[in-house]
């Protein structure tokens, strides 16, 4: 692994030591928060968001953003569910079609950044109005209800000890550990990383970096549409709506777990604590009584602090 796509021990360190103390501040402030069963419904509370923040982790080590993450996530679960319920497709079929719906809004940002050299910003926020004019259009701003089972398969749960266990909250966790292994272990891994640190030094050794960036976008549309089946499964309907704070949330997610938005540098685990924590602040919160609107006040200053710290890091390198 190169020195390029490692972390400064601070910001590798950070997000652990954030939820840590934010599990300990919790856990003498209500006797309920250190129960299994709750760490149990923080997971099942971030594991859309946790899915989403995979793919825009890959974009963010790319030095890009995604801001249609949460639009797309909803016109894949409303593709699915739509199909299925409405036109009668087999339901499997169904759900590979809104995986491939969520993948092409990926090529599309892909080859409007690569081949027209538009900034990402710029580009996944037209996206984003895109794909939610599409949504409700499709849809008819109606709920879809009714899904088959293949589609809430990943909202069931199992006992494992004293805790229900959500199937889409390990389903988060092998997609990470698999993400982890593949960024850290193989040839493409390095290139999102090498892409991320100096595009142009890149391109010089041979990496077909317009390749890398288009591979990273349609991955993250893959992500997407995992993350649209999960949220179908967990609300048990299609919802038109769904996924219009997901784009920040996931941002907000990987930018806690040390991400720099400079790109090159970052760990896909640290996004799933950056999640967690976002999770264990608002479970926190709520247990305490403490108004929503402080919740999102508080998230607001944890991702200041986090972004100061990336700052602070990237001059202290140099």
């Amino acid at each position: 692994m190169t020195k390029t796509s490692r972390l400064p021990p601070v910001a590798t360190l950070g997000p652990l030591i954030a939820l840590l103390l934010a599990v300990i501040f919790f856990a003498t402030q209500s006797g309920r928060f250190l129960s299994v069963q709750n760490f149990s419904l923080i997971l099942q509370q971030v594991m859309v968001v946790g899915l989403i923040a995979i793919g825009q982790t890959l974009i963010i080590l790319t030095a890009g953003i995604d801001l249609a993450c949460g639009a797309v996530m909803a016109l894949g679960g409303i593709v699915m569910t739509k199909l299925a319920v409405n036109s009668g497709m087999n339901a499997y079929l169904a759900i590979v079609c809104g995986l491939l719906v969520t993948m092409a809004f990926g090529l599309v940002n892909g080859l409007l950044v690569t081949r027209i050299k538009l900034p990402p910003f710029i580009v996944t926020l037209g996206t984003l109005n895109i794909a939610y004019a599409i949504t409700q259009l499709y849809s008819g701003a109606q709920t879809i209800t009714g899904l088959p089972p293949a589609m809430t398969f990943f909202g069931n749960t199992f006992r494992l000890g004293h805790a229900e266990v959500n199937y889409g909250a390990v389903l988060m966790l092998v997609l990470y550990l698999f993400m982890w292994w593949g960024l850290r272990e193989t040839q493409p891994g390095r290139h999102v990383y090498a892409v991320g640190n100096n595009p142009e030094a890149t391109r010089l050794t041979g990496i077909a970096t317009d390749r890398v960036l288009l591979g990273v976008y349609v991955t993250a549309g893959l992500f997407y549409g995992i993350a649209s089946l999960v949220s179908v499964a967990r609300t048990g309907v299609g919802d038109p709506n769904a996924g219009q704070s997901e784009n920040l949330d996931a941002i907000t997610a990987v930018v806690l777990g040390g991400t720099s938005l400079f790109g090159g540098r970052g760990m896909i685990v640290g996004s799933l604590l950056g999640a967690v924590i976002v999770g264990v602040f608002r479970n926190g919160l709520t247990l305490m009584g403490v108004a929503s609107v402080y919740q999102v006040l508080i998230t607001g200053i944890l991702v200041i602090l986090a972004v100061t710290t990336d700052q602070l890091s990237r001059k202290g390198a140099r």
